[in-house]
């Protein structure tokens, strides 16, 4: 790609001899496109003023080709090109300085020219030559008159003629520039588009009101469909029961700006519907101009794998439940008529229920039967409780929380309060654990639970006997699921767990 560097050749410097090679100096004008400016306003200027200048009926810029001469503005001059063979300035462009010839009669290389025997009949010519960057003769500015000049030109026409001649040149490598940064752009929008078709997936952009100007080939390799010009032209590609819910808000996006996605059905050109996840976001391409960006990404094996597996999970919390109401029929059942182990029977049938519904936290798309931390703290807890005796408290403010936050959390604290009942605090009757709840700890806007156990009488085993897969489980859940921290601390009075988490992940 010719760069810009320096693009004028330096003053009478006569051209490269590399580049005077024909097949390279007409590669060389090639490049410079100078096709484009045939009649070019700003060359014609030129031409005028010198031919004002230089008191001449004739100016022309000429570019010498492979078979002609070509000019890329005149002035005095009917025709637009010669044969290369009369060319003047086939010899000009050869020189470091302008040529100059008094009288075309008296010089043997022009003296039987048909161009000075006949039409225009020159009698004088001036040719500044036109060299590139890389010193290859492209042409010339030139004067022509009908009449000898024993004179010449003056001082100041011969720097009018060399100003002017860098002009041009200047005109000529910014045509150049052009058309290289045309050519760049071309390839690049090219290999950009082959990328955006071969992409797994359906690519689009739209302006700011959702009009879109660009889909790739995969839509229509998916769908058989035209590719759509405004978002109701989605409708027929959309499965129905999703079109509503997905349009909807898909310009509620549009309208607030805010990033969209979402999950709908796509119907493909067999008639069969897979699952995709659509995204979109807005950007700014320019000062006050914004864009949106969307991509349409088949997501159908996770989302059928997700059913499968929500499925299995609701049958295995169905065969749970199960479980405990069978338990607590035995419960009731081997009790009855045994006055003696009646209250302890219904103690232990209430133990079965709270354990119940503490399992509804972790139950898949049931929900919780408190919406905050604190109120599913309480419930978690329940099961280990005793009657007249406070083995554990729950303090701090009561934090909302979200249906997506209930599994995540129902999961953290059931694994340590199942964890304590086995292991640790609540596993002998001494034992104790405190619950402290946080807002916006630490300065950082995070939310903090800290989960103390005292268990100082009860003997545990060391730290090294309580690791495995529940702590696993819990750096998973805290770390992975709400994006927060997990610290434990053992010591000779018990277990210290200190969690923290940002809001944001217990808002949804």
């Amino acid at each position: 790609m010719f760069r810009k560097d320096n693009i004028l050749w330096p003053d009478g410097q006569s051209p490269s001899d590399a580049h005077c090679d024909e097949d390279k100096r007409l590669a060389i004008l090639a490049a410079h496109g100078t096709k484009g400016l045939v009649d070019d306003p700003e060359l014609q200027e030129i031409v005028d003023l010198v031919a004002r200048i230089c008191d001449a009926p004739i100016a022309m810029v000429t570019m010498v080709e492979k078979e002609q001469q070509s000019f890329l503005s005149r002035t005095g001059l009917e025709a637009r090109d010669t044969p290369r063979s009369n060319s003047f300035c086939a010899h000009a462009m050869l020189g470091g300085d302008p040529m100059v010839i008094h009288d075309t009669l008296e010089d043997r290389r022009f003296a039987d020219n048909p161009l000075v025997a006949g039409p225009p009949h020159i009698r004088f010519y001036a040719g500044h030559p036109l060299i590139s960057t890389e010193g290859a003769p492209l042409g010339a500015l030139c004067i022509i008159d009908t009449v000898p000049r024993d004179h010449g030109l003056s001082p100041l026409q011969r720097e009018a003629l060399s100003v002017l001649a860098k002009s041009v040149m200047r005109r000529i490598s910014q045509q150049r520039l052009s058309e290289s940064a045309q050519r760049a752009l071309d390839v690049r929008e090219s290999y950009l588009q082959r990328m955006i078709d071969s992409v797994p997936g359906i690519a689009w952009s739209a302006d700011e009101d959702g009009n879109f100007d660009h889909v790739n080939a995969q839509w229509e390799e998916l769908t058989g469909l035209p590719k759509p010009r405004v978002a109701a032209d989605w409708r027929t590609a959309i499965h129905p029961e999703d079109w509503q819910a997905t349009s909807g808000e898909f310009l509620a996006s549009l309208h607030s700006g805010e990033p969209f996605e979402y999950e709908w059905r796509l119907k493909l050109a067999d008639g069969g519907y897979r699952w995709m996840l659509s995204r979109a976001v807005r950007a700014a391409v320019g000062p006050d101009r914004k864009r949106w960006f969307g991509t349409v990404i088949d997501v159908d094996r996770q989302h059928r794998l997700s059913d499968t597996r929500d499925l299995l999970a609701n049958e295995l919390s169905h065969r749970i439940k199960n479980i405990f109401a069978v338990v607590s029929g035995l419960v009731a059942i081997r009790s009855r008529g045994k006055p003696e182990v009646a209250e302890f029977a219904a103690e232990l049938n209430q133990v079965i229920r709270d354990l119940n519904t503490a399992h509804n936290y972790v139950r898949p798309d049931h929900g919780p039967t408190a919406n905050t931390l604190s109120g599913l703290l309480a419930d978690l807890l329940a099961p280990y409780g005793t009657p007249g005796e406070e083995r554990f408290s729950i303090s701090g403010p009561g934090i909302a929380i979200g249906p997506r936050a209930a599994t995540p959390l129902a999961l953290i604290f059931h694994e340590l309060a199942t964890n304590s009942a086995k292991y640790g605090a609540l596993s002998c009757p001494e034992g104790t654990v405190t619950v402290a709840v946080e807002d916006d700890c630490s300065d950082t806007g995070n939310i903090c639970v800290t989960w103390r156990e005292n268990a100082r009488s009860c003997g545990l085993p060391g730290e090294s006997d309580r690791e495995g897969f529940g702590s696993r489980l819990l750096r998973m859940a805290v770390e992975g699921q709400l994006g927060g921290t997990f610290e434990r601390t053992y010591s000779d009075d018990g277990l210290d767990v200190r969690i923290g988490f940002p809001r944001s992940a217990v808002d949804s």
